[in-house]
Order: C-alpha cells, then structure tokens, then sequence
C-alpha cells in the first residue's frame, strides 16, 4: 500500500468540491503530478467547472489543471483510486462514505483532510471511515491537517501541514504523494491529536472572531488564544492524544491561524455574533461552511463525558445555541474564580 500512493501514475479520487477539496485536487494533479478525479456533489456546478475549468462558487480566480477531471459521479470518481481524499463537511462524511463503500477498490489509501467531529456519536472522522468501511476498506487511514487557508494553497504560498497515522509507512506514503513545491508535508504517528487539535480550533475560532468583533484588542485575543489551547490540549490528551501534538502544526499552527487570519470562517461567524447577528441568519446567508458550529456541541458533550471542563467552548455554546450574548459570555468569563495557570 505504501509504494503506489507515491508513485506519478497514482490513480486519486478527491471527495469534495468545495475550496480546500479544490485546492487540493488542483495541487495533486498539477505539482504531485497524479491522476486525479474531483468528486463535486452540485451537479450543475460539476457542469461550470468542467467547461470554465475554474470552481467559481468556492475557489474563483484559479484555474484547473488540464488534466484534473471533474465529475459529479462518485462512482465514476472512485474507479480504479488508490487514494480517497476526504475533503467534504465532516456532517457529510458518514452519509458519502456509505455511497461509496460500493465504489471503492478492496483496500485504499483513505486521506482524511475534513476536520470536525460528528454530533451524537462524538466520532472523529477517521473513526467514521473505520465503522463505515469495515476492516478491509478502513484500515489504511491517514489525517491530514495544519494551518493552511484553501486559497493560499492555491495560489503557492508555502504551507506546512501533518499526515499522521499509527502506521509510520502510511504517513510517509501521504507525505510522498503530497509533497511538493510550496506545500511541506510532516508526519506523525498522534493521528488522535492531529485530528483533534484540526478540529476543536473551529471552536475557538469562533470565540476569536467575538473578541475581534466586540473590539476588546489584542490582550485578550492572546488569552483567548493560549487558554483555547489548553482546552484542546486537556480534551486531546484524554482522548488518547500527545500533548506534544497541541504545541506543533496540527495543534498551535491551525489554533494561530484560524483565530487570526481573515480568510477564517469560523472567525468571520464570531465577527458577525458579536455585530448581533443570530446564528440561523448567519448560516442562511453563506454557502459556505464553519465547521465550529456543529463541532462545538460535539466537543461540550465530549469534554462532559470526560468530565474534562472547557469554559471557553461552554459559552460559545451559550452563545450559538442559548441566546447568550457574547459581552455577557465574555464577562462570565473573566469572573471565574482564581486558579493555577497549570489547571
């Protein structure tokens, strides 16, 4: 299994047409030199790409590779792939997998680059290729995440990311086959942290966006910050994660990033709570997807199940789900009691 995902004739089925999916088919079949298939679930957009040979919904300015196909048939994206590259909503994920189970050869390379987890079960996405796949479709599975905005990945600015796996050889496999001008491909065998840490920054995000928006500056953006760290870090650990992991790309880079960068959804969803906009509003009025709003009731559940305790993610809960307003989140906030940093 190690020796084909890096070879140029690698056969990739990408699963997702929106920007990161995008991004991502675009570098595999242009820089990685593979032969790629983007799956896009919107018929009609599969149609545009096709004949504009750009994504004008989700990645607009940046034009395809000649040789990177689109369709908008699973089946067709998924004969003869070595690789499936998971780059769909992680609410979807589950749903896609069970469609593609039948398309899928005996036993490929799945690359997980989705990042949330899934309400009510409380699984990662990985977790998810394993019961959906079984033990012959999902035993080869690799978690591919690190601070990196769709659009810089396309446009070339060098980006630095982790495939992490328990198997060593799969993610140097992974490392291999993405690994080329500005993208830097590291490894790792903490695919828990790794995929814990690329999910619950959605979260803080979203907190990191309310500070931006209520102007509270960049004191507090710094504690937000450095504290969000340390719920990730407690909730990752106790799933079975390195607290190495948090203070590296997949943890501290992604966590930076995403509270900071004005490319971030997830931040943007915050801006606009804090503006006093509802949630339902926000949501109605952008195709695109923060992935921290689903995850932030799947992340409370898990920090209560551990009995692990995540104060900043209670009140982003509180404030997309309750009715709490942020300058009142905030306030309770500051007024806990006094503790050890160390807590």
């Amino acid at each position: 299994m190690t020796g084909p995902a890096g070879t140029a004739a690698t056969k990739v089925a990408v699963l997702g047409g929106g920007a990161w999916g995008t991004a991502l088919g675009c570098h595999l079949a242009g820089a990685a030199g593979a032969q790629v298939r983007l799956w896009v679930h919107d018929e009609a957009l599969a149609r545009t790409m096709g004949a504009q040979r750009e994504n004008p919904a989700y990645l607009p300015g940046f034009a395809l590779p000649g040789d990177l196909q689109v369709t908008p048939s699973l089946t067709e994206a998924l004969d003869g792939a070595a690789v499936v590259v998971l780059a769909i909503p992680s609410h979807f994920c589950r749903e896609i997998l069970e469609g593609a189970r039948q398309s899928l050869k005996s036993d490929p390379l799945i690359v997980v680059a989705s990042k949330g987890i899934e309400n009510g079960s409380l699984r990662r996405v990985s977790e998810i290729v394993g019961e959906v796949l079984g033990p012959s479709g999902g035993r080869h599975v690799v978690v591919l995440s690190g601070p990196s905005f769709a659009k810089e990945v396309a446009a070339g600015r060098p980006t630095a990311i982790v495939a992490a796996s328990s198997d060593p050889a799969l993610a140097r496999s992974t490392q291999t086959l993405f690994s080329r001008d500005h993208l830097r491909i590291y490894t790792s065998v903490d695919s828990i942290g790794v995929e814990m840490g690329g999910a619950l920054k959605n979260v803080i995000a979203i907190a990191a966006g309310v500070v931006e928006g209520l102007g509270l500056g960049a004191n507090t953006l710094a504690a937000l910050i450095t504290r969000g760290l340390a719920e990730i870090s407690r909730l990752s650990v106790g799933a079975g994660g390195r607290r190495e992991t948090l203070a590296g790309l997949a943890g501290l880079g992604d966590l930076v990033l995403t509270c900071t960068g004005a490319l971030s959804r997830n931040r943007q969803l915050g801006i606009e709570l804090a503006r006093g906009r509802r949630l339902p509003e926000i949501v109605a009025g952008t195709k695109t997807v923060a992935e921290g709003v689903r995850t932030a009731r799947s992340a409370l559940d898990l920090g209560r199940k551990a009995a692990v305790p995540m104060p900043i993610i209670e009140k982003v809960n509180e404030v997309l789900y309750e009715g709490r307003a942020p300058e009142t989140a905030i306030r309770e906030l500051l007024g806990r009691p006094p503790r050890p940093e160390e807590d």
